[in-house]
């Protein structure tokens, strides 16, 4: 808030008159009235747009937004990335090619050399010829044409010229006096016959009628803007209750079940039929995994007997003398194992 301004003063309301608290509360009354079913159903409208679009609309957007993506845009722009692009370049080079090729050299090698010709011949034997033949039409025309048409317009034409204007300007003030007193005339017969009586009736009639009807239009405009702010009010009072009692009469008794009812009862059925049943079962699975090893190793020394009757012993590698000590001894002097220490 700036405080170095000055605080702007309101300007003083007017007293109100008996005739508009007269005409107020009967017309917000009565505003009010038609005005509350509007008001309330267009909220019950609201919700349910609202709720439409939460859970039907939105969800179908998306949907099908990702339809048209999936089914047209990428598609379309594989077709331009794989099949538009590289066909617009060989098409290109192609019209390179072609066309652009073969007209670049026919302008450089035809068309160039023509035109330089031409201009030449334009420079060095049409411009002398057309000037001169426009030097002598020039005269012709000044002393056939220009000459006697001066002539004819200094003792002719000027002298009936201005003798016209003379009589025009002459007839045209004459006329334009008769029109001013016509005019002067029409005027204060139309002013006594219309103008006074219209506006008598403005003042006398029409201003006084037109004020009540924008009294009263003000009001009922504001008794209407009035009466749906108070409709609001009482809708959303009543959407408030109706949620309430909605909320006591299904939410609260559903989650009172839930809470008192469904859910000891689903600890019960945890506790005495889920986890031992849990229990047997992976007691049951371990006594099935052993069962299947045991079964397995039974097996397997089968298949190694069969092997060994059928086969004989496997024969077992010969041990390899080792130059580097064994385990974990160390080497020593006494023990040497290089090639140049060795007895």
């Amino acid at each position: 808030m700036d405080l170095d301004k000055p605080p702007v003063r309101q300007p003083p309301q007017q007293p109100e008159g008996c005739l508009v608290v007269a005409i107020r509360l009967p017309v917000r009354i009565v505003a009010l009235v038609l005005v509350l079913p509007v008001r309330m159903a267009w909220d019950a409208f609201v919700v349910a747009c609202r709720f439409l679009n939460d859970l039907l609309l939105r969800p179908l957007g998306r949907a099908l937004l990702w339809l048209g993506r999936a089914v047209v845009v990428l598609p379309l722009v594989g077709l331009w990335r794989y099949v538009v692009v590289p066909l617009g370049k060989a098409l290109a080079w192609l019209g390179n090619v072609l066309v652009v090729a073969p007209l670049v050299w026919c302008h450089r090698y035809l068309l160039t050399p023509v035109g330089h010709a031409l201009l030449w011949l334009y420079a060095r034997v049409l411009t002398p010829a057309v000037i001169g033949l426009a030097a002598a039409l020039a005269w012709l025309a000044r002393y056939l044409v220009v000459v006697p048409a001066r002539l004819l317009y200094d003792w002719f034409l000027a002298p009936v010229g201005r003798a016209v204007t003379w009589c025009v300007v002459g007839v045209g003030r004459l006329l334009a006096l008769l029109v001013r007193g016509v005019g002067w005339v029409l005027y204060w017969v139309a002013r006594v016959l219309f103008v006074l009586p219209a506006l008598a009736l403005w003042r006398w009639f029409l201003a006084p009628v037109g004020r009540v009807l924008a009294l009263v239009g003000r009001e009922a405009w504001d008794a209407l803007r009035h009466a749906w702010r108070v409709a609001g009010y009482i809708s959303l009072a009543v959407g408030r209750f109706l949620g309430t009692l909605l909320r006591w009469i299904f939410v609260e008794p559903v989650r009172w079940v839930y809470r008192s009812v469904l859910t000891p009862v689903g600890h019960v059925v945890r506790d005495v039929v889920l986890r031992p049943a849990a229990a047997a079962a992976r007691a049951v699975g371990r006594t099935v995994r052993q069962s299947l090893a045991a079964a397995r190793a039974s097996v397997r020394q089968a298949r190694a007997d069969v092997r060994r009757l059928l086969l004989g012993e496997p024969r077992r590698p010969q041990p390899v003398a080792r130059r580097e000590p064994s385990g974990r001894e160390t080497r020593t002097l006494d023990s040497s194992t290089t090639a140049l220490t060795k007895d």
